[in-house]
């Protein structure tokens, strides 16, 4: 167990789970706690990560910071997906190599396991079968992270222990209409239909102050004079190639981009059928079992050494963690459920021209209940708690503005 003294840089803590993984660690007594925005340090950067570890020497480290997004945004930046992924695993996990860190934590994801993984999915089905194409590159840099932290550990005696999150949702998720996870964009999304259902413009106003929404040109129009976009004239911002719709747009720029992700004042339209079955885990569990696994997990926890194959040599693999809850619903079902929270009267449709993705996705946690960690919100609880803190956020940051 690390000393209640031990330095610990939690890389992407301002995140959906570095900051609920900083915020448990303090209420656990560990106040000499480390974090940087991305603006004071690029994790892309190899020169400034080492230069970093150099000055602060931290005993621990959790890897949570990663470029992550929906199916929308996996399927059309791949490159970025893969790229920046591995570079930041590789700044990280090698200068926490080389400057003598005792622990570290790398989080995943279950996106790893292949589209037609054995249901509930053990650890040990990893690279059993193919990937799900949409996310496939960032599986790919999550599980190179996970086979660095094993391979650390058996070839140099490290302890660093990769753990495999399920869908997450929770406190300063994003948000984003684009790039978020599944859960809170249906909440936003859904959000929004209500309003302009309502004819509740201040509130779609306020939302997108503090959260603008991107599109591309042909989503707000052109000129119908010149066939040229006036879109300076029409108060439109400009952001790499993108026009950006604020609270200060005009209505029918409003409408136009929002129908664009799906949301008008009748109806909201979501990616696929609905059907595929999904587990979530609220990100402050998600914290509470990762830093379980921090304090109380030691590599050697983590794999059976008396399991040897047919040469009679054991093989050590597959030793991440699932973490998640070991149940499921329908997308369908979750944005039922959505609804019904926020009150939208109107209707909801599936686009199912849309990928689904994997058609399900449970993790077996025998292993994480094995090693003394088990989840207690259930998705109902975890959906009102969720919409309560969107709200709370858009009013508090309205207040200040």
């Amino acid at each position: 167990m690390l000393d209640r003294n031990a330095k610990i840089y939690v890389a992407g803590h301002h995140g959906l789970v570095g900051s609920a993984i900083w915020n448990n660690l303090l209420q656990r007594g560990y106040t000499n706690l480390v974090g940087r925005s991305h603006s004071e340090l690029d994790l892309l950067d190899g020169a400034a990560v080492k230069a970093f570890f150099d000055t602060e020497r931290p005993d621990a480290v959790v890897l949570a910071a990663a470029h992550v997004g929906g199916i929308m945004a996996n399927l059309q930046y791949r490159a970025d997906f893969i790229w920046q992924n591995l570079q930041i695993q590789q700044n990280v996990i090698g200068e926490s190599f080389r400057h003598g860190v005792k622990k570290l934590l790398f989080l995943g994801s279950t996106c790893i396991y292949p589209r037609e993984a054995p249901q509930p999915m053990k650890e040990d089905c990893l690279l059993t079968s193919p990937l799900e194409y949409t996310n496939e590159p960032y599986a790919i840099a999550k599980i190179a992270g996970l086979k660095m932290c094993e391979s650390f550990n058996i070839q140099y005696g490290t302890n660093y222990i990769a753990v495999m999150p399920t869908n997450l949702y929770g406190p300063n998720d994003n948000f984003h209409l684009e790039n978020s996870h599944v859960l809170p964009a249906m909440i936003r999304k859904i959000y929004l239909a209500k309003c302009l259902n309502e004819g509740d413009w201040d509130a779609v106003r306020k939302d997108i102050s503090l959260r603008p929404v991107t599109a591309p040109v042909t989503v707000v129009g052109k000129d119908t004079a010149t066939g040229e976009a006036s879109f300076t004239d029409r108060g439109l911002k400009v952001q790499e190639g993108k026009f950006i719709v604020d609270g200060t747009s005009a209505e029918s720029d409003i409408l136009s981009v929002l129908a664009h992700y799906g949301i008008t004042p009748e109806a909201v339209t979501l990616w696929g059928t609905g059907r595929p079955m999904r587990e979530f885990l609220w990100s402050e569990e998600m914290a509470d079992a990762s830093v379980h696994v921090l304090l109380y997990v030691d590599f050697k926890d983590t794999y059976d050494s008396s399991v040897k194959n047919a040469d009679g040599i054991t093989e050590i693999r597959n030793c991440h963690i699932n973490v998640g809850t070991g149940k499921e619903l329908s997308i369908r079902e979750v944005a039922e459920k959505i609804m019904s929270e926020i009150g939208f009267k109107g209707e909801l449709r599936w686009d199912s021209s849309k990928p689904d993705g994997t058609l399900r996705k449970l993790t077996d946690v025998t292993k994480l209940h094995s090693l003394g960690w088990h989840h207690k919100i259930e998705i109902d609880e975890g959906i009102h708690r969720l919409y309560q803190w969107y709200l709370q956020g858009i009013c508090i940051n309205h207040q200040t503005v």
